[in-house]
C-alpha cells in the first residue's frame, strides 16, 4: 500500500507537515496546541456536534470544526484567536446553562471534562441561565445509574453503545430542547437491552453516568464486629488503583493495594488470581471433556457477565456452548464460603465476602440466583475500582506512601496464568498450558501463546497439542463477540475453543476502571500499558500454570477429590438462561 501523501500547513505559526486525511485537530496536538473537545472520542465519536473545537482557517468563512475538518496543503490555522476564544466561551455559557452543576456531590469531581474545561474558561457564572430540564434519575439496574441531568448530550456513550458494542440499548429520544439520552420507550436500563458492560461510562465526560455505589454497605461491614469480612482482588485492578492517586497508567500498585485493604479494616485480604487458576483447571478440564466426547463445541469461556448476559438476550439458542464454569470471582467466593470457612471453624453465614472489581457487571452477577450455593451468595458485595479508590481516600490513608505488603494465607497464593486473565486472550493462553499438559501428559517447554495476544478485535489460531490441531478463536468487545457468533450460529465456526470479553481489551478496560478523558484515551494506549503490566506479572511469576498452584493442589486433594467431580460441580459451576431483551 503506497504511502499517504504529505501535507503541510501552518498551526499557531508553527509548520506542521502530516499524512493526507489528518485532522486539524490531530495536527494541532503533534505541535501541542491544546484544542478543547468535548463530543469528540477518538475513532468512536468524531462529529462534530459540541462545537469546543472550532477553529480558524484563514480565507474562509466562519469557523471550522476542528475534529472532522481534514487538513488541506498551506492551510494556515488559528486555534486561539480572540473570536475564537469567545465563541467556545458562548458555547460552553450554552451547555453550562443546562447542566446540574453539582459538582461538589458528583462522583466525577475532579474528573469531569466539562467542570475543567469551566476552570479553562475561568467561569465563574453563568450568563444564559433559563429553564432546566429535569429527569428522574434511573437507579433501578443492579450496575449502572443513569442521571440525565448531568448529561450534555455528547452522544459519546450512545456511538460507544451503538458501534463498539453493537447493542443501541441507548440513543437520542425527542426533538429540540426535549432531547435527552435514553432506551427504547424511555425505560430504565434494567428493562433493555443492556448488558451493563459500563463502557458507556467510561465514555461519558461527565457524570450522567456512573457506577451503582456500594461502597456503604461495605463501610457497615467493616465496622461489625460479628462479620469476618474477607476481600479479594482481580487482577487488572492493580494495574489501574494507582491510576486514582495520580500514578503512571499501569503501574502495579499490588503490594500497596493489600497494604490499603488491611488499614481499611478487612480481616483477610486474598487474591482472586487464586479464583482464576481454580477456573483454568475447572475450564481446561470441561473443554478436554469435550473435546474427547464430542460434546457440544466450540466451548465458549464464561467469565464476563456482561457477554454472559449478551448471550443469554441475543443467541439463547446456543447457550449450550458456554462453559458451565462460574466466573473466577465467584468460584473464590463459593470456596471462601465452604472450604476456607471449615477449615479456619467460621459460620459461613457470619462471613461477608467482598470482591474488587475492574467491572460494573459484575455487580448483576453478583445478585443472580445461579450465584448461590443453598442459601448463601458466593460474593455478598461487588466494589469497583474507582470504588476502592474512594473508601481509600475517606479512610484518610496516603496511598502512595504505603508500604508494600502480601496476600494472606492459606488462600492467596497465585499463578501468573492467573494474572494474566485480565487482559483479552489471557483466559485462553493460561487455558492452553493446563489443557496442553493434561492432553498430552507432558510438559510445556513455552507457555507463552502469542497468537492469542494483541489489540486486534478477533484473533484465530491453530494450537499444536501434540498430535492434535485445536482450533481457538478470541474476541474482546460485544461487537466482535457478535460476528463470532453469527459465525457459529450459520455453522461457519471451525473452531473448537473461544475466549470473549464484553470489554474492548478485557478486564483492563473495564467499566469499573479509572476513566479516562477523551485526550488521553486518544494519545495513550491505556490498554496496551496495562496489559503489559499483568504479562510483567506473568513473566516473573514463579508458578506460571494454574494447575502447579500448591493451594489449588491443597484444595483438590481435601475437598474437592477431581476436577469436574462432583463437589467441584456444585460450587463451580452454574448454568444459564434466556432472557428477554426488553421487559
Amino acid at each position: 500500500m503506497p504511502d499517504k501523501k504529505e501535507i503541510n500547513l501552518t498551526i499557531d505559526g508553527t509548520k506542521v507537515t502530516v499524512p493526507e486525511g489528518t485532522t486539524i485537530l490531530e495536527a494541532a496536538r503533534m505541535v501541542n496546541a491544546d484544542i478543547p473537545t468535548l463530543c469528540f472520542l477518538k475513532d468512536i465519536n468524531e462529529v462534530g456536534d459540541c462545537r469546543m473545537c472550532i477553529v480558524e482557517v484563514e480565507g474562509r468563512r466562519g469557523f471550522a470544526t476542528s475534529c472532522i475538518q481534514k487538513v488541506e496543503e498551506g492551510m494556515i490555522v488559528h486555534t486561539h484567536s480572540k473570536e475564537i476564544m469567545e465563541a467556545r466561551k458562548i458555547v460552553l455559557d450554552l451547555i453550562l446553562s443546562n447542566h446540574q452543576r453539582d459538582c461538589l456531590t458528583c462522583t466525577r469531581n475532579g474528573n469531569c471534562e466539562l467542570q475543567t474545561l469551566a476552570m479553562k474558561f475561568n467561569v465563574m457564572d453563568v450568563e444564559y441561565e433559563g429553564e432546566k430540564n429535569k429527569h428522574q434519575i434511573d437507579d433501578l439496574s443492579p450496575s449502572i445509574v443513569r442521571d440525565f441531568n448531568k448529561c450534555i448530550l455528547c452522544r459519546r456513550c450512545i456511538a460507544t453503545c451503538k458501534n463498539v458494542q453493537k447493542i443501541g440499548a441507548i440513543d437520542c429520544i425527542n426533538r429540540g430542547f426535549e432531547s435527552c439520552i435514553s432506551t427504547t420507550g424511555d425505560k430504565s436500563l434494567n428493562e433493555v437491552n443492556c448488558t451493563f458492560c459500563g463502557q458507556c461510562i467510561e465514555a461519558c465526560p461527565v457524570g450522567a453516568l456512573r457506577e451503582k455505589d456500594s461502597t456503604e454497605i461495605v463501610w457497615e461491614k467493616l465496622k461489625d464486629e460479628n462479620t469476618h469480612i474477607v476481600v479479594q482482588t482481580a487482577p487488572a485492578v492493580r494495574v489501574a488503583l494507582g491510576e486514582e492517586f495520580g500514578m503512571p497508567i499501569g503501574t502495579n500498585v499490588q503490594g500497596k493495594m493489600v497494604t490499603a485493604l488491611r488499614k481499611l479494616g478487612f480481616d483477610k485480604v486474598f487474591d482472586t488470581n487464586t479464583g482464576a487458576d481454580l477456573t483454568i483447571v475447572e475450564e481446561a478440564n470441561e473443554f478436554i471433556e469435550r473435546f474427547k466426547n464430542k460434546g457440544t463445541l466450540p466451548m465458549i469461556t464464561s467469565c464476563s457477565p456482561g457477554w454472559v448476559k449478551y448471550i443469554e438476550m441475543n443467541y439463547p439458542e446456543l447457550l449450550d456452548h458456554l462453559s458451565t464454569c462460574k466466573s473466577p470471582h465467584e468460584m473464590f467466593g463459593a470456596i471462601l464460603k465452604s472450604y476456607y470457612a471449615e477449615k479456619q471453624g467460621i459460620d459461613p453465614r457470619k462471613m461477608f465476602v467482598v470482591s474488587v472489581m475492574p467491572c460494573i457487571a459484575k455487580k448483576f452477577e453478583r445478585q443472580r440466583e445461579e450465584m448461590k450455593n443453598g442459601e448463601l451468595d458466593n460474593v455478598d458485595a461487588v466494589i469497583t475500582t474507582r470504588e476502592l479508590a474512594r473508601m481509600i481516600k475517606q479512610g484518610g490513608i496516603e496511598f502512595t506512601e504505603l508500604e508494600d505488603s502480601e496476600f494472606d494465607s492459606p488462600m492467596g497464593e497465585a499463578t501468573g496464568a492467573g494474572a494474566i486473565f485480565g487482559t483479552t486472550g489471557g483466559v485462553m493462553e493460561a487455558a492452553l498450558r493446563t489443557a496442553y499438559e493434561s492432553l498430552t501428559g507432558k510438559e510445556l517447554e513455552k507457555l507463552d501463546f502469542e497468537q492469542v495476544r494483541g489489540a486486534e478485535g478477533i484473533k484465530k489460531a491453530t494450537i499444536k497439542i501434540g498430535d492434535i490441531d485445536v482450533k481457538v478463536a478470541v474476541a474482546h468487545g460485544l461487537g466482535n463477540a457478535q460476528t463470532i457468533m453469527e459465525e457459529i450460529k450459520n455453522g461457519k465456526a471451525d473452531y473448537q475453543f473461544v475466549e470473549i470479553m464484553a470489554c474492548p481489551g478485557g478486564c483492563i478496560m473495564g467499566g469499573g476502571q479509572p476513566i479516562k478523558t477523551a485526550k488521553v484515551r486518544a494519545t495513550k494506549d491505556v490498554r496496551k500499558l496495562r496489559a503489559d503490566a499483568l504479562y510483567t506479572i506473568d513473566e516473573k511469576s514463579k508458578i506460571r500454570k494454574s494447575h502447579e498452584n500448591p493451594v489449588i493442589k491443597q484444595l483438590y486433594q481435601e475437598y474437592l477429590v477431581e476436577p469436574g467431580g462432583h463437589k467441584a460441580h456444585e460450587l463451580l459451576h452454574t448454568h444459564y438462561v434466556k432472557r428477554e431483551k426488553y421487559q
